[in-house]
């Protein structure tokens, strides 16, 4: 994750310490003091959903499919990943409220010392369930909203599907959990930016995660309404100018950019144009304290039947399974052929990536997309967007401040 609302606006957020080591500079409580060693892990509890989306990259269905992780095995694993160090565990499907035991895992995990997130279509919420996940220790939910009604609606497959998220959003306010929007950018939904920000805004929502569409499961399906490299710099562009916007009225949003780490590269050009170079500088460094993308590093995946990959995203290739091996094993066995070159990904990247002057900061991108477009996971990631002249220029990155 990139967090416009940080590097642009100096606001602060319990993820600093997370992201760019950068505790000791803000005034919030942090999910930890320090950058993450360990992976963040999304755990995809069931492939049941309510819903049929688009851009499902599960693939989830409407029943619940074989071979669970059971209560027990759940509680198992979270012990794993608390063992491991885990900072964070984000309960994921299809639909993880799909689950009657959810609360009790919520619970489990908060117990150990994980941070429990929740991401979810937020049409089965309600003040009751809402209060008990926050009873039950659960931090943050994050709902999915892509889009306002008739365009949020086709493209979940149901008709009230945008009433029933937003119904969902509020209940969790009133019981004061904290909540996000989880928004998806696609050629459908684009010209919805503005007004579903400023619509979840009116209702109480303070955090915006906006994705850049990833080529896994149904999501590799509507490649063709991925946006053209000119769309997708102008709706960075637009989020960006928005953010600073709405800071300017007093208001603090957190906007966040997920899934295409070209957003890296254009926030330092962004700021070097609007911000002048001195800022420019000092954003490059947060990026690279970031790391660029997570796959296979920062962030990992364990699927409903507790089989491991490298993201969320990535639901085709497998790691190992938690069933046969603990997750800390599986991780740092980099005897896997692609999960040590992921790891050592600069010196594979090639095309436009191997001589871009903020590989450090992106580290080539989706290597998932770079994959589905070129087969060949090191290839450049048909999504980015810089220009030739941002990507080959002769900047001189800053040196470390500390």
């Amino acid at each position: 994750m990139i967090s416009i609302s940080k590097l642009l606006c100096d606001l602060d957020a319990e993820g600093d310490g997370l992201r760019y080591d950068a505790a000791d500079e803000s005034k919030k409580p942090q999910i930890t003091e320090d950058k993450q060693r360990r992976p963040v892990v999304v755990w995809n509890v069931t492939k049941q959903c309510n819903l049929y989306c688009d851009h499902c990259y599960a693939g989830a269905e409407s029943a619940a499919a074989p071979g669970e992780l059971t209560t027990e095995e759940g509680k198992d694993l979270l012990d794993d990943l608390a063992d491991y160090g885990a900072p964070v565990v984000l309960f994921s499907g299809g639909e993880p409220l799909a689950r009657e035991d959810l609360p009790e895992l919520v619970a489990y995990a908060a117990d150990r010392g994980l941070r429990p997130v929740l991401s979810t279509n937020g049409t089965l919420l309600n003040r009751e369930r809402a209060r008990e996940l926050r009873d039950a220790g659960l931090a943050y939910a994050g709902v999915s909203v892509d889009g306002l009604p008739e365009r949020n609606d086709d493209f979940r497959g149901k008709e009230g599907a945008f009433e029933q998220a937003v119904h969902g959003i509020r209940a969790c306010l009133d019981v004061g959990l904290k909540t996000g929007l989880r928004y998806t950018i696609t050629k459908k939904n684009a010209d919805d930016l503005e007004g579903v920000v400023d619509l979840l805004a009116d209702v109480g929502v303070d955090r915006f995660c906006f994705y850049h569409l990833d080529y896994g499961g149904r999501g590799a399906d509507i490649s063709d309404v991925d946006l053209t490299p000119e769309e997708r710099r102008g709706a960075v562009r637009r989020l960006c100018d928005m953010t600073r916007e709405y800071r300017d009225r007093g208001e603090e949003i957190e906007t966040l950019l997920v899934g295409n780490y070209a957003d890296a590269g254009f926030l330092v050009e962004y700021a070097r144009e609007e911000l002048g170079e001195a800022r420019a500088d000092s954003i490059y460094r947060y990026l690279r304290r970031n790391g660029g993308d997570p796959t296979g590093e920062r962030v990992a995946d364990i699927d409903y039947q507790g089989d491991v990959h490298l993201t969320q995203f990535w639901q085709g290739y497998s790691l190992g399974n938690v069933r046969d091996r603990s997750f800390g094993d599986i991780w740092a066995d980099e005897s896997n052929p692609l999960l040590g070159r992921l790891r050592e990904r600069e010196d594979h990247l090639t095309g436009r990536c191997a001589d871009c002057q903020y590989k450090e900061i992106c580290r080539g991108g989706s290597r998932l997309r770079a994959l589905a477009e070129h087969d060949d996971p090191f290839a450049p990631d048909p999504q980015c967007y810089l220009t030739d002249a941002e990507r080959t220029g002769n900047r001189t990155p800053p040196m470390p401040s500390d």
